[in-house]
């Protein structure tokens, strides 16, 4: 994997880049659309090429592993194979969904024991079989094995986990370094910076996972609950000690908003399923703002769903007609909401690209922000 810086803001950190594996180019920075489960809800593989345009998908290690298990994802040539994806793939390792079984999980050095959601069987996570399981997965990007810390949480909690996740990450490199890519192309591991809110634990967090000299370095622990104000601060802090020469990814994050004002802090990949989780429940993000398509009040408006001259998609539907949609249940409409607010994402980052390539992206940041957080 290469990463090609290309431009940096004048005013703020914001950069972009092209990162290179075998499986193709990601233009930076970037939007991933999560396909937890070898998929990415309501929207067809096809939609997702030539409408949306996505370079670079995620799936979830901890899902996979459950369903459709990894045995069958290895006997169909891996995870592109298995759901006809020809472009980039990135796995979580499934840290944050065992952070999130917090009923059903016990946490020790040697790694996870959790049950499953869908049947109560136990199961272990261990950093070495997370990365065999990876490798099996077959995906382009692989994350290392991390515990994510509940926010809030104390001091001494937060340290004790950080630390933890960086032997376990060493745990990770061994593994991963004594095994081989499976299906032809090369692999390629991320580690995760940790330390709840700490600035000091996220600074020594940022600096040890630096040295490990990995192709890219991701964040954790953020968007978890902590106010907006404090996560931008924590990735203000970390991007000024994260490698510049590498890209920088933001797990789990996050709003329209938020995937500006982390650009400008210097952050190059994001992923969330905010876009297609709030599509299927009819609220949609715009240029202008944010719709809820129930709404009685687009009853009548005839108006295509977002339409300010730099429309992304070869077509649009109608406020009125989406409403329908929803209101008779029709399937379709979760749908065209999906594929809008997914095709959205994909174009701010694209402007945002340009508007940093051309050196005017603080002022349009200010102007987009207060626009994105309108609702109409």
């Amino acid at each position: 994997m290469t990463f090609e810086l290309h431009a940096t803001d004048p005013n703020s950190k914001a950069r972009t880049g092209t990162i290179t594996t075998d499986h193709g180019e990601i233009n930076t920075p970037i939007f991933m659309p999560v396909g937890t489960i070898a998929t990415v809800k309501s929207v067809h593989q096809r939609e997702l090429i030539e409408e949306i345009k996505a370079d670079i998908i995620l799936g979830n290690t901890y899902h996979l592993y459950l369903r459709p298990e990894t045995d069958v994802l290895e006997k169909a040539g891996g995870l592109h194979k298995f759901m006809n994806w020809p472009k980039n793939i990135l796995t979580d390792s499934g840290g944050y969904q065992v952070y999130s079984l917090a009923d059903n999980r016990k946490i020790t050095e040697e790694g996870v024991k959790f049950k499953s959601h869908i049947d109560g069987s136990m199961h272990w996570f261990t950093p070495e079989n997370v990365m065999d399981t990876q490798r099996k997965i077959g995906a382009d990007i692989i994350m290392a094995f991390d515990e994510c810390p509940p926010y809030p949480c104390d001091y001494k909690y937060a340290k004790e986990s950080m630390h933890m996740t960086h032997r376990w990450l060493k745990r990770c490199i061994n593994r991963f370094n004594e095994t081989k890519d499976l299906y032809g192309y090369k692999q390629n591991l991320f580690p995760i910076v940790q330390g709840s809110t700490y600035k000091d634990l996220r600074q020594e967090s940022a600096k040890f996972i630096a040295d490990q000299d990995l192709p890219g370095n991701a964040i954790g622990g953020l968007s978890v609950g902590e106010p907006n104000a404090e996560m931008y601060e924590t990735t203000d802090l970390l991007t000024d000690v994260l490698p510049k020469e590498k890209p920088r990814y933001l797990m789990g994050v996050g709003t329209p908003v938020d995937l500006l004002e982390n650009i400008s802090l210097g952050i190059d990949m994001f992923d969330c399923v905010m876009p297609t989780r709030n599509a299927r429940n009819g609220m949609l993000f715009t240029s202008k703002g944010i719709i809820n398509i129930k709404n009685l009040k687009w009853k009548y408006d005839f108006s295509e769903l977002d339409k300010d001259g730099t429309t992304w998609v070869d077509h649009e539907y109608s406020k009125a007609y989406v409403r329908h949609l929803f209101t008779v249940n029709e399937l379709l409409a979760k749908q065209i909401c999906s594929i809008h607010n997914l095709g959205f994402y994909l174009a701010l980052v694209r402007q945002a690209a340009n508007h940093i390539n051309e050196g005017t992206f603080s002022s349009w940041k200010i102007k987009m922000v207060d626009q994105l957080k309108t609702r109409l």
